[in-house]
């Protein structure tokens, strides 16, 4: 059984991921609010920002080693950390993990870099097919894991194959077929495996005709999402023949506030942090929607933001 780190010599951990990991790139006592889009969460005992796949290996090496629990996270955009923090050693594989290469229309990208930016890249060599992700927030990485969408496009749409670490410490290629992507699920999931290398099949196309995609989208997005407030996203799952924001407002609750944490008056779907809400203040605001619409719809709302950290 894993400990989380306070149980250990905080001290003597950070000492050996200084072995093979330089200062800035290890954190002790790291408040999570800043790595979370949320901007909410209390402190990682220690985060690591690793750099390769070698430090990726190492580090997961050191808390098995010391029977310590570790965390995987990318960019924090669908995360919830409570506000106790999280008693364990965090990995956050993000922008210091994102390096490209693109050959003909085959992109291979390391699981850190953000849709966002990967979405420029493409555009700039005029290739089409990763239109839909270009607003989504969040790394490659945790977009393979949730299989995310927008738009009309998936992930999986585009996918070829994928390298991934699994829980025995060894790399395995895996063509998209065995990923089982489906809705915000994949194998990557079930099985615990970390996306260290995502190679994505793409189309030549016109630069401007892409381009125009893109904007079309971004406006959508800008127009009907709460892009102003922090936030995770979209807050619940959709439900089987529903909407989440339309039961939401439907249930009266647009603009509802509990603290901080608010329903989002421009779409209720999200559920936003309006000032300095804490984790507790969101919990209690998804509790309040999910009995509200249980009770007027018996629909039940599942979060589709990850919710992680000491209770």
């Amino acid at each position: 059984m894993s400990l989380g780190v306070n149980n250990l010599d905080k001290n003597k951990l950070y000492q050996q991921f200084l072995t093979f990991m330089t200062k800035e790139n290890v954190l002790l006592d790291e408040p999570m609010k800043k790595h979370t889009s949320f901007k909410i969460g209390g402190p990682a005992d220690i985060l690591l920002t690793p750099q390769s796949i070698d430090e990726i290996q190492r580090a997961i090496e050191v808390c098995k080693a010391e029977g310590v629990a570790y965390f995987v996270m990318g960019n924090g955009s669908n995360l919830l950390i409570r506000d106790k923090g999280i008693r364990k050693v965090v990995i956050k594989i993000a922008e210091k993990f994102n390096h490209v290469v693109i050959a003909e229309e085959k992109v291979t990208a390391q699981a850190g870099i953000l849709l966002s930016t990967l979405s420029k890249r493409v555009l700039q060599k005029n290739l089409k097919g990763f239109e839909f992700a270009s607003g989504i927030p969040g790394t490659l990485g945790g977009a393979v894991t949730m299989n995310a969408g927008a738009y009309g496009g998936e992930m999986k749409d585009v996918i070829k194959h994928c390298k991934v670490l699994n829980e025995e410490g060894e790399i395995l290629d895996l063509p998209c077929e065995v990923l089982q992507l489906g809705y915000r699920t994949s194998i990557i999931q079930k099985k615990n495996y970390i996306v260290l290398e995502v190679t994505v099949q793409l189309e030549k196309g016109q630069y401007d005709e892409i381009k125009a995609v893109i904007d079309d989208l971004t406006e959508k997005r800008t127009t009907k999402q709460p892009l102003h407030f922090p936030s995770a996203g979209s807050t619940f799952k959709r439900p089987q023949g529903y909407f989440a924001g339309k039961l939401i407002q439907d249930a009266g609750l647009k603009g509802a506030r509990v603290g901080d944490a608010q329903v989002s008056e421009l779409h209720s779907g999200f559920i936003v942090n309006v000032g300095d809400a804490t984790a507790e203040d969101v919990l209690n605001l998804i509790a309040l929607v999910q009995k509200n619409v249980l009770e007027k719809f018996d629909v039940v709302l599942e979060p589709e933001v990850r919710i992680v950290g000491e209770e």
